[in-house]
């Protein structure tokens, strides 16, 4: 404890804390990025006019990820407990968020990729074809390649999600620093950790918009 506005500050918390947001981050967007790059292709694959056109395949994949994505995270966190349970054993914690961090964060990604996809010219893909092309050449070959700058815009828009996520799964005994924020900042009117913590957020978010724009700038060479 210290004098003066930081008096309530513990900075082996803060450090504490956030790891436990990198972790929750790092490990909830590398599952969001496996799952949500799939899941989006096949939107846009079994859309109307695509190379594996299939109207009710892709409705269903669209009501899916409509669901989920109309599920406010808050609720989403609480609805999830069995199946958090389920899987990873425990609903606290970081393990405990990742399972829901995800459920919330793929479906978001997955029409960003798909969105990135709809903006390759037809007639990229057709000459594809043409060459006498498979589906996995243009999936891998044509369809990610062209659309890479568009899929690092869109992950960073999701990190950045996902750290409002992040903090909002310290309701539910998550850790990190919104759980920080919460039991200090609010439940204790504790503004200096509250200061802290949210300076520490908008640093993190300003790092990933940052890392982003540039490792876009880097892979689009149209």
């Amino acid at each position: 404890m210290q004098d003066g506005f930081f008096q309530n500050i513990s900075w082996p918390d803060i450090a504490q804390a956030t790891g436990d947001t990198l972790l929750m981050l790092g490990g909830s967007l590398l599952l969001t990025l496996l799952l949500g790059v799939p899941l989006g292709v096949l939107l846009f694959l079994t859309d109307d006019g695509q190379i594996a056109q299939s109207r009710v395949a892709n409705r269903l994949l669209g009501i899916a990820v409509n669901i989920l994505r109309s599920i406010p995270f808050v609720i989403l966190l609480i609805v999830m407990i069995p199946l958090t349970l389920l899987i990873v054993g425990t609903s606290l914690g970081v393990a405990g968020a990742i399972p829901p961090l995800v459920a919330g964060a793929a479906p978001f990604y997955a029409r960003l990729v798909e969105t990135a996809l709809r903006d390759i010219p037809r007639s990229t893909i057709e000459a594809a074809q043409a060459m006498g092309a498979t589906r996995g050449q243009i999936i891998g070959k044509v369809l990610l390649p062209e659309a890479l700058p568009g899929l690092v815009s869109g992950a960073t828009v999701t990190a950045i999600a996902l750290v409002s996520f992040t903090a909002m799964a310290g309701v539910v005994g998550a850790g990190g620093l919104g759980d920080l924020a919460i039991r200090y900042g609010y439940q204790r009117f504790q503004a200096d950790v509250m200061l802290v913590t949210v300076a520490l957020l908008v640093l993190l978010v300003q790092l990933i918009q940052w890392s982003g724009d540039w490792l876009a700038r880097r892979v689009d060479h149209r």
